[in-house]
């Protein structure tokens, strides 16, 4: 084992890690969107709304990520839409996040006693209200630990855009091993900051999870 590379190569890895982080909070914060308009879609009384919704998540979850991100990237110029390899790889894993957050979402607001909606209703609230000011706030404790999981998991699948020429941890640690001819050492440099990531964010989510139980 040999890091002495690390000296002359540090700002590779961390320039990937910033990358990297960028990369999971635009595709969390688009997915979260997209996934929660999915999910009401999903439980709307509307048909049209609910096999859309349901399609989509199927599809989605029934297809690998690689196929979703090679279509974007691949795909979307034979039809006249060009996309930097960086808004191709956000939309692509977005795209994806979404589908699994509109599930975490659907549960969690099912998981809120029906008795909740009723009592707004009672007291004047539209149904639309009612879902923005009761239902979804405590839904939002309910699903916290799942969408943690969910943002872990999309650190962990954001070195897949190393493929289309994004220049994530995963990209950077490839570019050290040709650099170097050493195959194995930045993999475990790699591995070890995607653990860092994914580790201090679970703690984060932890105790933040634990500060709103308090709360109650």
């Amino acid at each position: 084992m040999d890091f002495s590379f690390l000296s002359k190569y540090y700002l590779f890895f961390i320039d990937g890690v910033r990358f990297t982080i960028l990369l999971a909070f635009f595709t969390v914060l688009i997915g979260s969107v997209l996934g929660i308009l999915l999910a009401l879609m999903r439980l709307s009384n509307k048909k049209i709304l609910n096999v859309i919704s349901a399609a989509y998540i199927e599809f989605i979850r029934g297809t690998p990520i690689l196929v979703q991100l090679y279509i974007v990237f691949y795909g979307l110029p034979n039809i006249g839409v060009t996309l930097p390899d960086t808004v191709a790889g956000i939309i692509a894993l977005s795209v994806n996040s979404a589908a699994y957050i509109a599930e975490i979402v659907r549960a969690g607001i099912q998981a809120v006693d029906k008795g909740q909606m009723e009592a707004a209703r009672s007291i004047g609230m539209s149904h639309t209200m009612g879902m923005r000011f009761i239902i979804i706030p405590q839904a939002i404790k309910n699903i916290l630990p799942a969408l943690g999981n969910e943002f872990i998991t999309v650190i962990k699948e954001s070195s897949i855009a190393s493929i289309i020429g994004i220049h994530e941890l995963m990209y950077n640690a490839d570019t050290v091993r040709g650099n170097i001819f050493r195959p194995f050492e930045p993999l475990i440099v790699a591995a070890f900051m995607y653990f860092i990531l994914t580790f201090s964010l679970s703690k984060l989510v932890g105790a933040f999870e634990r500060r709103m139980k308090t709360s109650d």
